[in-house]
């Protein structure tokens, strides 16, 4: 095994979108049945870079409630990237997942933090495609000082999870560059 490097990442999204499903399906590789979560739930995980060096990813996974969205600022201060799930399906709740992200995205904190984006829910039927969400978010509106990727997911299988993963290296060491470059 290569180096090693840790990483700092807030799992965020509305309640019910699949971030604690997310979470699990990365830690076991297998799908494990989840509870709405209170607070938060926090695992490092291990991943091998397609370079073949191993990153430890710290993630805090924090629920998606009204009540407990005031505390992902907390979350967002020592982190080096988000990744905020949608739940594909939700079309009545997406103009809220929007107004949470971009409140999120305008904090101090946050500014210039690498997001993934997780269109979840892939695996159902009438769930959107990635230009919908993508739409639907506002992502394009984003300031040019956000790096965002959005990638289609299903935490039930773990499709597209890696890709995520492996992307949010990708805008983590993007913005690294992009600071250097100053």
């Amino acid at each position: 095994m290569g180096g090693s490097s840790s990483t700092q990442i807030a799992m965020l999204g509305l309640d019910l979108s699949g971030k604690t499903t997310c979470l699990y399906r990365l830690k076991f590789n297998q799908y494990t049945d989840t509870r709405p979560t209170v607070g938060f739930n926090c695992e490092k995980i291990e991943f091998e870079t397609p370079n073949g060096k191993t990153r430890v990813f710290t993630i805090w996974d924090v629920g998606g409630q009204d009540k407990t969205r005031p505390l992902w600022k907390s979350y967002t201060r020592k982190a080096d990237g988000i990744i905020y799930v949608v739940d594909s399906t939700d079309k009545e709740r997406l103009e809220e997942a929007k107004i949470e992200l971009v409140k999120l995205l305008k904090s101090p904190e946050t500014f210039g933090l690498p997001v993934v984006i997780l269109a979840n829910k892939q695996d159902l039927p009438e769930s959107l495609e990635k230009y919908e969400i993508e739409k639907s978010l506002g992502l394009t509106e984003l300031s040019s000082g956000h790096l965002w990727h959005i990638e289609p997911t299903c935490a039930v299988t773990g499709e597209g999870l890696q890709e995520a993963v492996e992307t949010m290296v990708e805008l983590i060491e993007k913005k690294k560059k992009m600071k250097l470059k100053r």
